[in-house]
Protein backbone atom coordinates (compact mmCIF):
# COMPACT_ATOMS: atom_id res chain seq x y z
CA UNK A 1 0.00 0.00 0.00
CA UNK A 2 2.94 2.25 0.68
CA UNK A 3 4.23 1.81 -2.87
CA UNK A 4 0.78 2.30 -4.40
CA UNK A 5 0.39 5.49 -2.36
CA UNK A 6 3.71 6.73 -3.70
CA UNK A 7 2.60 6.03 -7.29
CA UNK A 8 -0.71 7.87 -6.76
CA UNK A 9 1.16 10.78 -5.18
CA UNK A 10 3.55 11.03 -8.14
CA UNK A 11 0.65 10.95 -10.63
CA UNK A 12 -1.08 13.72 -8.70
CA UNK A 13 2.06 15.85 -8.59
CA UNK A 14 2.63 15.38 -12.33
CA UNK A 15 -0.99 16.39 -13.02
CA UNK A 16 -0.68 19.45 -10.80
CA UNK A 17 2.60 20.51 -12.39
CA UNK A 18 1.09 20.11 -15.86
CA UNK A 19 -1.97 22.15 -14.91
CA UNK A 20 0.17 24.98 -13.49
CA UNK A 21 3.19 25.08 -15.79
CA UNK A 22 2.13 23.12 -18.87
CA UNK A 23 -1.09 24.99 -19.47
CA UNK A 24 -1.53 28.08 -21.55
CA UNK A 25 -4.72 30.05 -21.16
CA UNK A 26 -6.24 32.27 -23.84
CA UNK A 27 -8.52 34.66 -21.97
CA UNK A 28 -9.80 36.29 -25.15
CA UNK A 29 -11.24 33.06 -26.57
CA UNK A 30 -11.90 31.45 -23.18
CA UNK A 31 -9.87 28.37 -23.88
CA UNK A 32 -6.93 26.58 -22.33
CA UNK A 33 -4.34 24.20 -23.63
CA UNK A 34 -2.50 21.48 -21.75
CA UNK A 35 0.34 19.87 -23.70
CA UNK A 36 -1.27 20.74 -27.07
CA UNK A 37 -4.68 19.51 -25.92
CA UNK A 38 -7.47 22.11 -26.03
CA UNK A 39 -9.65 22.15 -22.92
CA UNK A 40 -12.08 24.59 -21.37
CA UNK A 41 -11.00 26.58 -18.32
CA UNK A 42 -13.49 24.58 -16.25
CA UNK A 43 -11.80 21.38 -17.32
CA UNK A 44 -8.47 22.87 -16.32
CA UNK A 45 -9.86 23.66 -12.86
CA UNK A 46 -11.22 20.12 -12.55
CA UNK A 47 -7.85 18.74 -13.68
CA UNK A 48 -6.13 20.69 -10.91
CA UNK A 49 -8.71 19.62 -8.32
CA UNK A 50 -8.40 15.95 -9.33
CA UNK A 51 -4.62 16.22 -9.13
CA UNK A 52 -4.84 17.73 -5.65
CA UNK A 53 -7.22 14.96 -4.63
CA UNK A 54 -4.76 12.35 -5.93
CA UNK A 55 -1.98 13.96 -3.89
CA UNK A 56 -4.07 13.81 -0.71
CA UNK A 57 -5.12 10.23 -1.47
CA UNK A 58 -1.51 9.23 -2.12
CA UNK A 59 -0.35 10.76 1.16
CA UNK A 60 -3.15 9.01 3.04
CA UNK A 61 -2.31 5.66 1.42
CA UNK A 62 1.37 6.08 2.28
CA UNK A 63 0.47 6.88 5.89
CA UNK A 64 -1.84 3.87 6.14
CA UNK A 65 0.77 1.58 4.56
CA UNK A 66 3.50 2.80 6.89
CA UNK A 67 1.22 2.35 9.89
CA UNK A 68 0.33 -1.18 8.80
CA UNK A 69 3.99 -2.05 8.29
CA UNK A 70 4.88 -0.66 11.71
CA UNK A 71 2.14 -2.76 13.35
CA UNK A 72 3.33 -5.86 11.48
CA UNK A 73 6.94 -5.32 12.59
CA UNK A 74 5.83 -4.72 16.18
CA UNK A 75 3.75 -7.92 16.17
CA UNK A 76 6.62 -9.91 14.64
CA UNK A 77 8.97 -8.64 17.34
CA UNK A 78 6.48 -9.62 20.03
CA UNK A 79 6.03 -13.10 18.53
CA UNK A 80 9.80 -13.57 18.34
CA UNK A 81 10.18 -12.63 22.01
CA UNK A 82 7.37 -15.01 23.01
CA UNK A 83 8.92 -17.80 20.94
CA UNK A 84 12.27 -17.30 22.67
CA UNK A 85 10.60 -17.40 26.09
CA UNK A 86 8.74 -20.57 25.13
CA UNK A 87 11.99 -22.17 23.99
CA UNK A 88 13.62 -21.28 27.32
CA UNK A 89 10.70 -22.72 29.31
CA UNK A 90 10.73 -25.89 27.21
CA UNK A 91 14.49 -26.30 27.74
CA UNK A 92 14.09 -25.80 31.48
CA UNK A 93 11.25 -28.35 31.58
CA UNK A 94 13.37 -30.93 29.78
CA UNK A 95 16.26 -30.33 32.17
CA UNK A 96 13.94 -30.83 35.12
CA UNK A 97 12.58 -34.07 33.60
CA UNK A 98 16.11 -35.38 33.04
CA UNK A 99 17.08 -34.46 36.60
CA UNK A 100 13.98 -36.26 37.96
CA UNK A 101 14.68 -39.37 35.88
CA UNK A 102 18.29 -39.56 37.07
CA UNK A 103 17.48 -38.91 40.75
Amino acid sequence: MLLLGLVVLVVGVIGLVLSFFGASIDYKHRSAEIMNWDVSPGTLVLWGAASALLIVLGLWMMKAGAKQGWRRRKEQKRLTELSEKLDQVELERRRNELADDEG
